[in-house]
C-alpha cells in the first residue's frame, strides 16, 4: 500500500510539473520585448572567434572574451563588446594588412559605426604604422577612421602627435589636428 501511494505522489508531481511546462506561452516576440525592456541581451558569447568570407575568401576575423548581443533593440540594435576586441582585416592576398585592438566596443548594425574605447591600437602590418589613441569611431562603409582624442601616429619615419584625427582604415591620407612631432617632408 505504501508503494502505491509513493507512485501515485509522484505520479501526480509528475503529471502538475508537465502541465505547468506545457502551459507556458511566451512568444518568441513576447520575450525579445521583456529582453529590451529590461535591458538585457538576447545573446551572449564567451572566447568568440569569427571569421568573415567574401566569395570564399576569409576578409576579416574578430576575436573577443565576451559578445554581447543587442540586436532586439528596434531604433538601434548593436553589439558590445566589454571586455575588448581584436579585428583583423585581410588584404594583399591573405597577408593581415591592418590589426584593430581595443579595451571595449560597441557596434551599431544599421549605422555600420563602431566605437572602440581603451588603449585603441591600429597596426598596418604592410607599411608598419601604428596609431595609439583612447578612443576611436570607425565607419565600416566607408572605412575610415575619426577620433577627437590625443593620438600618437608611428610611421617608418614619423611620428605624429595630436589631439583630433581622420584617416583611411589603413591609416593612409590621415588628416591630424593640433600636432607636434618629428615630420620628414620632401622640398
Amino acid at each position: 500500500m505504501i508503494n502505491y501511494k509513493q507512485i501515485l505522489l509522484k505520479s501526480i508531481t509528475v503529471i502538475t510539473f508537465t502541465v505547468m511546462l506545457f502551459s507556458c506561452s511566451n512568444s518568441t516576440e513576447e520575450v525579445r520585448n521583456f529582453l529590451e525592456e529590461k535591458n538585457l541581451p538576447i545573446g551572449k558569447a564567451k572566447d568568440a572567434y569569427h571569421v568573415y568570407k567574401d566569395s570564399g575568401r576569409i576578409t576579416s576575423k574578430l576575436i573577443t572574451p565576451l559578445l554581447l548581443d543587442f540586436s532586439n533593440r528596434k531604433a538601434h540594435p548593436y553589439n558590445e563588446f566589454p571586455e575588448g576586441i581584436k579585428i583583423i582585416n585581410f588584404e594583399n592576398n591573405g597577408k593581415d594588412s591592418v590589426t584593430v585592438i581595443g579595451d571595449y566596443a560597441l557596434t551599431y548594425s544599421k549605422t555600420e559605426i563602431s566605437e572602440i574605447k581603451g588603449n585603441v591600437v591600429v597596426i598596418n602590418h604592410t607599411d608598419k604604422s601604428r596609431l595609439e589613441t583612447e578612443q576611436l569611431f570607425w565607419d565600416q562603409k566607408t572605412s575610415y577612421f575619426v577620433s577627437e582624442e590625443p593620438f600618437t601616429l608611428y610611421q617608418e619615419k614619423d611620428t605624429v602627435i595630436g589631439i583630433g584625427f581622420e584617416c583611411k582604415e589603413d591609416l593612409s591620407k590621415h588628416l591630424a589636428k593640433k600636432t607636434v612631432g618629428k615630420l620628414e617632408t620632401k622640398e
